[in-house]
C-alpha cells in the first residue's frame, strides 16, 4: 500500500510539475524566510500586509497572464495604472465626484485605453512590443502631465483608500465572549470556500468518470482535498488572527474566480487558448484571432484600471512615479506562476501564486535586512530560473 502511495504520488507530481512547482517554491520560500526571520514572516499582521502588497501586482499579472497565453506582451499597463490612479486622484478632489463614479471612470478609460492597443495590434499588425513600448511613454507623459501643476495629490476619500487599507466588518465585536480577538466572519468565510472547493473538486471528478477521462487515484485525490484544506484553513485563521479578510484580498478573489471561470468553463476561454497554442490552425478553425486579440487586451486595459485604483488606495495618494516598473512584476508573476513563453500555457491561479512568490521574496528579504541590490539579483535569478523550468519541461513533453 505505501510503495502504491508513493509510487502515484510520484506520478502524478511528475506529470504535473508545471502545476505544482510554483506551489512548491512558494511553499519553499515562507518556511525559508519564516525560520530566517524568527517566524516575524508567518505573523498574522506580516502576512496580512503581504497580501495587501501583493493585491495590485496581483490583478495586473491576471490580465498579463492572457496577454502572454496569446503570444504577445504588454509594457505599458504600469504606467497606464499609475495615471489612471491620477485620474481618480484629480476627479476626486478638484471635481469632487464621489468615489464610486471615480472608479467607475477609471474603469471606462482603461477598457478604452485596451481598445487601442488592441487596434493597433490586431488591426493595425503593429508588434505588440512596440505598440504596449509607445503606450509606456504615452502614459508616462501623461502621468508626469496630470501632476506638473499639483505634484503628489493626497486623496483624502476615507471609503476609497479603504478599498487596499480596509478590512471587511465582522458579525460579532471583537471583543465578545465567543473566539475572542479573532475574526468570525472571516472564519466562516472561509469554511464556506473549503466546503464549495470539495464539493466542486467531487462534482469535476463524477463529471470525468462519466466521460471515462482520467482522474487522479483515489490517495492523491484524498491528498489534494486534504492539503488545500489545511492550507485555506491555516491562512484564514491567520487572517482572522489579525483584522480579518482585507477589502484587497475580496477583489483579488473576485478577479480570479471570474477570470479562472472564464479560462476553463468557457468557449472564450478555450479559443483564448487555442489562439496562444497556434494562431494559423485556430483561424483556419474558424476562430476570429483579431477578436480574441481585442478582448485580451481590453480585459489588460481593465484590470490595469483596477490596479491603479489600488495602488491609489494603498498609498493613499497620486503621485508622479506611481506604476513604475509594474509591468515587470506583472511580467515575472506570469512567468514565475506557469505561463509558458511560447503561447498557449498558462493559468490564471498561477499568476497569483507567482505575484506571491515574488512578494514573498521581497518581503522576507527585506525583514532580514538584505541589500537592495542583492534583492534585484536574486529575484532577477528567480525569474530566470522559472523560463529555464518551462523551457525544459517544455522540451520534455515534445
Amino acid at each position: 500500500m505505501e510503495a502504491s502511495f508513493v509510487g502515484n504520488f510520484t506520478k502524478v507530481l511528475r506529470q504535473n510539475i508545471r502545476e505544482y512547482g510554483m506551489y512548491i517554491a512558494l511553499f519553499v520560500i515562507m518556511v525559508f524566510f519564516t525560520i530566517f526571520t524568527g517566524g516575524t514572516f508567518f505573523s498574522p499582521r506580516n502576512i496580512s500586509d503581504l497580501i495587501n502588497q501583493t493585491g495590485y501586482i496581483a490583478v495586473i499579472a491576471v490580465g498579463m497572464t492572457l496577454v502572454i497565453v496569446i503570444r504577445h506582451i504588454d509594457l505599458s499597463v504600469g504606467f497606464l495604472a499609475g495615471f489612471l490612479g491620477a485620474v481618480a486622484a484629480i476627479v476626486m478632489v478638484s471635481l469632487h465626484l464621489s468615489w464610486f463614479l471615480a472608479i467607475l471612470l477609471v474603469l471606462a478609460l482603461g477598457i478604452l485605453a485596451g481598445m487601442i492597443t488592441g487596434f493597433l495590434v490586431a488591426t493595425v499588425g503593429i508588434p505588440a512590443f512596440v505598440a504596449t513600448l509607445a503606450g509606456w511613454l504615452a502614459y508616462r507623459g501623461a502621468l508626469q502631465a496630470s501632476l506638473a501643476s499639483t505634484g503628489t495629490i493626497i486623496i483624502p476619500d476615507e471609503t476609497f483608500n479603504a478599498i487596499s487599507n480596509g478590512f471587511i466588518p465582522d458579525i460579532l465585536p471583537a471583543n465578545s465572549a465567543f473566539l475572542p480577538g479573532i475574526h468570525k466572519l472571516t472564519l466562516i468565510l472561509g469554511v464556506v470556500a473549503i466546503v464549495l472547493f470539495i464539493v466542486s473538486a467531487l462534482n469535476d471528478r463524477r463529471t470525468k468518470r462519466a466521460y471515462n477521462f482520467e482522474v487522479l487515484p483515489n490517495d492523491m485525490f484524498i491528498l489534494q482535498l486534504v492539503f488545500v484544506t489545511i492550507l485555506v484553513g491555516g491562512i484564514t485563521w491567520i487572517m482572522a488572527s489579525y483584522q480579518g479578510l482585507s477589502w484587497t484580498a475580496v477583489v483579488v478573489l473576485g478577479v480570479v474566480l471570474i477570470y479562472n471561470f472564464i479560462a476553463s468553463r468557457t468557449v472564450l476561454g478555450r479559443h483564448i487558448y487555442a489562439v496562444g497554442g497556434n494562431p494559423e490552425a485556430a483561424a483556419l478553425s474558424g476562430i476570429n484571432v483579431s477578436r480574441i486579440t481585442y478582448l485580451v487586451f481590453i480585459s489588460m486595459g481593465f484590470l490595469s484600471a483596477l490596479g491603479g485604483v489600488l495602488i491609489a488606495s494603498r498609498f493613499r495618494s497620486a503621485t508622479p512615479t506611481a506604476g513604475t516598473l509594474l509591468e515587470l512584476d506583472a511580467i515575472a508573476a506570469a512567468y514565475v506562476g506557469g505561463v509558458s513563453a511560447a503561447g498557449g500555457v498558462g493559468k490564471v491561479i498561477g499568476s497569483i501564486i507567482g505575484a506571491l512568490v515574488m512578494a514573498s521574496l521581497v518581503n522576507g528579504m527585506a525583514l532580514m535586512g538584505v541589500d537592495q541590490s542583492v534583492q534585484y539579483l536574486i529575484r532577477a535569478s528567480v525569474l530566470a530560473l522559472a523560463v529555464i523550468f518551462d523551457v525544459v519541461t517544455r522540451s520534455r513533453v515534445q
